[in-house]
């Protein structure tokens, strides 16, 4: 796609009217209901979706296409970040009323930071075109790890805070408890962090380290700046709504880190190919079509099984207790 700066700016201004009106109505610390997730979730797909409609009209079906695979697949890596953010608000026993603007804002610091990802990712690209070779075997390789992780890694495992994160602590301090919504507070004539603001932090700067598969695996599926940066935003976005709508359902996907293996591996051999096919190599290329069909699929499969499995669980579990109280 041609995107002028105009256009740019204009979608650049909608997002951040988008995240103001998403701030103003979340803004008092207040426990989220399901009712209001699962509505709020809705609003961002269908705000997706419709800027999905905007490319195809303007742009046509290969650009749509693009912008749909890299949305659903930023949305399935995003879900398996919200594991790491349940361990995070264990870590720091953060409050159920709080926990909305924490999400918020540290989502927003990942998507401002992301943005620098992107725009890096973009200039490598057009002036290395053999850097299509590292991102594919980085995918390959993360896809790898993924299932290797999956196979011994407990969900249930603490947190554990990054060096830039313990960096901060150190240099400021933080507070023994919660102080409202403040971020920083003058304790015995010094300024020092509130538990809120090393909690954002940490999912901020978290996020960023899930960007390091991500970015490569999108723009495995297109090489438009703008699409990238959209998908990013639409997918990450609703993040804090979908945390409170399936964070119950969450450990029922069992599966969900094979499915996204999966998925990763595949853009990574996507990837490679792409990147013998600018080489001058004839081998075949993996359209956008197939590629939305097999990543739609894999996850419908992926939460299939799981649910499944999970059923089958929970019934192997009540039936000892179903004994005893008889």
């Amino acid at each position: 796609m041609n995107v002028s700066l105009s256009v740019w700016l204009l979608t650049v201004a909608a997002l951040c009217l988008l995240v103001a009106v998403d701030f103003f109505v979340g803004r008092k610390p207040h426990d989220v209901s399901l009712k209001e997730a699962g509505t709020w979730t809705v609003v961002w797909v269908v705000l997706a979706v419709l800027f999905g409609a905007g490319i195809w009209y303007f742009g046509g079906s290969g650009p749509t296409g693009e912008f749909l695979a890299g949305y659903i697949t930023e949305k399935s890596l995003s879900v398996d970040n919200l594991f790491v953010f349940v361990l995070i608000m264990a870590k720091f026993s953060v409050p159920s009323q709080y926990q909305q603007r924490v999400l918020m804002i540290g989502v927003l610091v990942a998507l401002v930071l992301r943005a620098g990802f992107i725009a890096a990712g973009a200039a490598i690209i057009s002036a290395f075109s053999w850097v299509f070779y590292l991102f594919g075997a980085f995918l390959i390789w993360t896809a790898w790890k993924l299932i290797q992780d999956a196979r011994k890694q407990d969900h249930e495992e603490e947190y554990q805070e990054n060096k830039l994160l313990k960096l901060a602590e150190r240099r400021f301090g933080v507070a023994d408890r919660y102080h409202g919504t403040k971020l920083f507070i003058t304790e015995n004539g010094k300024r020092i962090m509130t538990p809120m603001l090393v909690v954002m932090l940490a999912i901020g700067s978290t996020d960023v380290l899930f960007a390091l598969d991500s970015i490569p695996a999108i723009y495995g599926l297109t090489q438009d700046p703008y699409i990238v940066f959209t998908a990013n935003a639409f997918a990450l976005m609703g993040l804090r709504q979908l945390y409170f709508l399936i964070g119950g359902l969450l450990k029922k996907l069992v599966h969900l880190s094979y499915g996204l293996s999966i998925i990763l591996g595949f853009i990574g051999v996507k990837l490679v190919l792409h990147a013998l096919h600018e080489s001058g190599v004839h081998v075949p290329e993996i359209s956008i079509p197939f590629s939305l069909t097999f990543i739609v699929l894999v996850l419908a499969v992926t939460t299939f099984t799981s649910l499944r499995v999970s059923k089958r669980q929970e019934a192997e579990e009540a039936a000892p207790r179903a004994a005893e109280s008889r």
